[in-house]
């Protein structure tokens, strides 16, 4: 069994902001010791002091998810300072707001580099380690859009995509071989992050996410949840169910609409700059943090996530409703 949150090692990819900031905080201030990876050391110099000061212990770990080595690296760094790894967060990611027409070949290899190979090269790492204690929990940070492509973002859905199939291959060679490492994926809805800002973009418009948004907090409390209790996949929030259970109905429906929706969602009313940094190549200078533009339109909970995450509680008092009926009905024979 896994250890509870507040006495594991974590390691979080993507720990400099958005989701990935956010549940390095949620870890920390449950006091567990976390490693930090991203390419921006001041960003992850801040993640780690707010680490520390809810309670936990961290370690920054400036590198590119692209490099295998240098993950290598990170996983033993890890170990060497706190013996061992109980959860690793594959969360990493860059992406291009562009039509495919429109798109370069070298921007498809680096999408694919961060966002795919990234993954793998934290599993690979993460594996090390794990399989030889036969013990600890994977964690990928998927998508609706790896089950329901959307236009405008062709190299991102690809490389989420390509990340439900490695992870689906890996979870039936570790049953298997029997291992006791598990490995998970949770399917997010629209979040709330600071990726709109820094994307690379050649949209007319501001790019946004697919309302409705949620907050990166809520795919942290499910983090949480995941790394003590490991499922198979968990998807978040209704939005991302309707997605991936309309690609599963109603397909060509979806291409239509989203032909003309997908478009017009993912772009807000102001107008983009002709030339605008991005951190596809290289990370941004300074700390975005968690959240991005969007506070006043995301959502903090998510009534789907609630119901999974107190299933227990649920079943149980509809159980007793049930008994409480059946001997109210018995009672009223007599």
């Amino acid at each position: 069994m896994p250890r509870r949150v507040a006495e594991q090692v974590v390691v979080v990819t993507g720990a400099s902001s958005g989701i990935g900031r956010a549940v390095a905080r949620a870890f920390g201030a449950k006091g567990a010791r976390v490693g930090l990876i991203a390419r921006n050391a001041e960003a992850l110099e801040h993640a780690a002091e707010e680490i520390v000061q809810a309670g936990g212990e961290a370690m920054p770990l400036p590198l590119d998810v692209a490099d295998a080595s240098e993950v290598d690296r990170a996983a033993d760094a890890v170990v060497g300072r706190w013996g061992r790894l109980d959860t690793w967060v594959n969360d990493a990611m860059v992406s291009v707001f562009s039509p495919v027409k429109q798109m370069r070949p070298e921007e498809y290899r680096r999408v694919t580099e961060v966002t795919y190979l990234g993954t793998v090269h934290g599993t690979l790492a993460a594996l090390r380690h794990m399989l030889p204690r036969d013990q600890g929990t994977i964690l990928q940070i998927g998508s609706a859009l790896a089950y329901r492509s959307i236009p405008l973002q062709s190299a991102y859905c690809a490389a989420k995509a390509a990340i439900r199939g490695f992870t689906d291959s890996l979870r039936s060679e570790l049953i298997h071989d029997r291992s006791r490492v598990k490995v998970s994926m949770l399917q997010l809805p629209a979040v709330n992050t600071p990726q709109f800002d820094v994307v690379r973009s050649r949209l007319p418009r501001h790019p946004q996410p697919i309302p409705p948004i949620f907050q990166p907090e809520v795919v942290a409390q499910a983090v949480l949840r995941v790394a003590e209790k490991p499922v198979r996949e968990m998807w978040i929030a209704g939005s991302a169910w309707k997605a991936i259970l309309g690609q599963r109905t109603i397909p060509g429906f979806l291409d239509e609409y989203l032909a003309v929706e997908g478009y017009r969602a993912q772009q807000t009313d102001e107008l983009m700059a002709p030339e605008h940094p991005d951190n596809l190549d290289a990370p941004l200078p300074g700390d975005r943090g968690a959240h991005g533009d969007f506070d006043a339109r995301a959502r903090s909970r998510s009534l789907q996530l609630w119901a999974r995450l107190h299933a227990g509680a649920l079943a149980a008092s509809a159980a007793a409703l049930v008994l409480a009926a059946g001997l109210g009905t018995r009672a009223a024979l007599r």
